[in-house]
């Protein structure tokens, strides 16, 4: 097959996204496809030998202990433009028998790049754009599956400037988790304590745009689970050697003990597992996600939020509970492409 693999943008989650796409496009090549590596914000150089053949950007690989300037990378795109597109990606798409969407975060994993290629009949991997849409808001997906009996957080959604801070400081409870309303890789994500911390986590918050989910601070184990084809994955428990499961500890090697599957009772791993079904198809989503949740000492699942392009990186967790069942990277990765081609056919 004839595959672009979509990387990159413009997000704070551009470097695992670059990893995720470096990895991903290598193993298609492996299996016998040709595959291009694309980076859809800053696209194609023109003259550009073919990019079904150029060489991978080795140096992406590994993800940055930061996240990436994005006004750098918005400097490094000579041609200008505001398109999130860069030159030739679209072009180079039309070409291709689908699109892996190696993207995460805010470009890529919203629902806009989906629906521009729904526009264009440009079939891709993983969720609707409108799934996509939902599931990236943590405000909107919890206000969806909550009805449903799935056990969330409790939480507030606040819009605020700096000046409204003090007023958040003298209202809030705690303990309590600050994080942007949509985005990924526990970036802008902090635990606060104390008022101090919390101060921090809101300023932090800023950063991100300033609208944040403030939410209960539950205590128990990360748990984590993988949904391919309806089919809940074997669950993986992370254990970070210090602090929580951060950007730094989920894209570091070493920084965090992942354990699959998951050393819970079988009544556990069904609760868990039904919870992430529940979510997964409330959103209309499909092909493959990723949920996580904190498990409390009586089993309950916590739920708090589900990625619809979750990582593909070296250290990434479907690959590994994929792994489990007797699916390695590459037969993992032809079986998201078969099951996307089915449900665009069936218009999903």
């Amino acid at each position: 097959m004839k595959i672009v693999v979509l990387a990159g943008g413009l997000s704070p989650e551009r470097n695992v996204s670059l990893s995720s796409g470096v990895k991903i496009c290598q193993t298609l090549r492996d299996l016998g496809h040709q595959a291009a590596f694309v980076d859809m914000y800053l696209g194609l150089d023109i003259g550009t030998e073919d990019p079904f053949r150029m060489p991978l950007p080795q140096q992406a690989a590994q993800v940055a202990k930061k996240a990436p300037d994005l006004e750098q990378v918005k400097a490094a795109r000579t041609l200008g433009g505001n398109s999130m597109f860069g030159p030739g990606v679209l072009s180079l798409c039309t070409q291709a028998d689908v699109v892996f969407l190696a993207l995460h975060g805010s470009c890529g994993e919203d629902g806009r790049v989906q629906a521009a290629l729904d526009l264009m009949g440009i079939p891709y991997t993983g969720s609707g754009h409108l799934g996509s849409a939902i599931a990236m808001d943590k405000d909107l997906t919890k206000r969806v599956v909550a009805p449903l009996g799935v056990i969330t957080p409790n939480w507030e959604t606040v819009h605020y400037s700096r000046e409204e801070i003090p007023g958040l400081l003298d209202r809030l409870e705690l303990p309590c988790v600050v994080k942007p309303v949509a985005s990924g890789s526990s970036i802008g994500v902090s635990i606060a304590r104390d008022r101090e911390e919390l101060r921090q986590a809101l300023e932090l918050g800023l950063d991100q745009g300033g609208r944040c989910v403030i939410e209960q601070y539950i205590s128990g184990r990360e748990i984590q689970v993988g949904i391919l084809e309806d089919r809940a994955l074997p669950s993986i428990e992370i254990i970070p050697k210090e602090g929580f499961y951060d950007y730094e500890n989920k894209y570091q090697p070493g920084a965090a003990r992942e354990i699959c599957p998951a050393p819970i009772p079988p009544e556990w791993e069904e609760r868990v597992a039904q919870a992430a079904l529940t979510v997964f198809h409330a959103l209309g989503l499909c092909v493959y996600s990723r949920a996580d949740f904190i498990v409390t000492e009586d089993g309950t699942p916590w739920f708090l939020e589900i990625n619809t392009l979750p990582g593909m990186t070296p250290t990434s967790l479907v690959p590994q509970e994929a792994q489990v069942i007797g699916l390695d990277y590459g037969a993992l990765c032809e079986r998201i492409i078969e099951a996307s081609l089915e449900a665009r056919k069936a218009g999903m």
